[in-house]
Parts: C-alpha cells; sequence; structure tokens
C-alpha cells in the first residue's frame, strides 16, 4: 500500500511541477516572442496547463476506473487511449487559442497550430505520468501498459 501512495503522491508532486513552470515548459518546445507574450498577457498559459492536466488526470482515470474491463486490458488499449486524449487535449488547446486571440482581434492561427504541436508531447508525458500514477488501484487494468 505504501508504494501505491508513494507513485501517487510523485505523479502528483510532477504535475504540480508542470504547472508551476509551465510557461518554461510551453516555451521549450515552441517560441516565437509575439504570440508567447500574447499567451502570458491573456493568461492562456494558464488555461492550457488546466486543461493539459485535467485531459490526461481524467483519461487516465476513465481507462483504469470507468472502463476498467478484462476485455481492455492489454497495452495496445492503453495506447489507444493515450492517443485519443493526445490528439483531442491540443485540439480543444487550439480551439481556446484561436477563440481568445480572435476575441483580442489578434491573429496567431499558425503560432497556435506550432505551439500544440509541442502540447502533443507534453499531454502524452501527462498521461504517462497519470496513468502510473492510479494504475495501482484499478481491479482489472493495474497491469497495463507494463506489467508490475
Amino acid at each position: 500500500m505504501k508504494d501505491k501512495l508513494v507513485y501517487l503522491c510523485i505523479g502528483i508532486a510532477l504535475t504540480v511541477l508542470f504547472f508551476v513552470f509551465r510557461e518554461d515548459v510551453y516555451n521549450a518546445f515552441y517560441y516565437a516572442s509575439g504570440f508567447n507574450d500574447q499567451l502570458w498577457n491573456l493568461g492562456l498559459y494558464d488555461i492550457i496547463a488546466i486543461i493539459t492536466i485535467i485531459m490526461a488526470w481524467g483519461g487516465a482515470a476513465v481507462y483504469y476506473y470507468a472502463i476498467n474491463s478484462v476485455r481492455w486490458d492489454r497495452w495496445w488499449h492503453w495506447l489507444v487511449v493515450l492517443a485519443v486524449i493526445t490528439l483531442v487535449t491540443p485540439s480543444i488547446c487550439y480551439a481556446v487559442n484561436v477563440h481568445s486571440f480572435s476575441e483580442a482581434g489578434l491573429e496567431f492561427q499558425l503560432e497556435a497550430a506550432s505551439f500544440e504541436v509541442g502540447n502533443l508531447l507534453i499531454t502524452a508525458l501527462m498521461f504517462i505520468i497519470a496513468s502510473f500514477s492510479m494504475r495501482w488501484w484499478s481491479s482489472n487494468c493495474r497491469h497495463t501498459p507494463i506489467p508490475q
């Protein structure tokens, strides 16, 4: 039981670190001075990071606790959920970016698309962290993607 809580605490700590250093993490993947300045000015770093965290942890929770089926306990099923979350999350974030920029009278569609390519990798990493943090309490899928 202690090991399971350690994994959960490590996952939560990594997620909090990501949120604290969200601007640096996102800037490491994509930086264009005007675009990133407007992300900061409009508070979009916070919104995008929160969407990414909620989707990654929520997707892992759905897989391990809602789906939690013997028929879906193989690594390729986990990979399908990873792919869906990794593609849907940046799409939502792109829509939020473009909508916020258009309301502010700005045009950064190409930059927003490039930015979300980096968010693909961040989302996938957050989903993996969430998976390894919460999989231990699943009754059927706890051995997915890597057996204990």
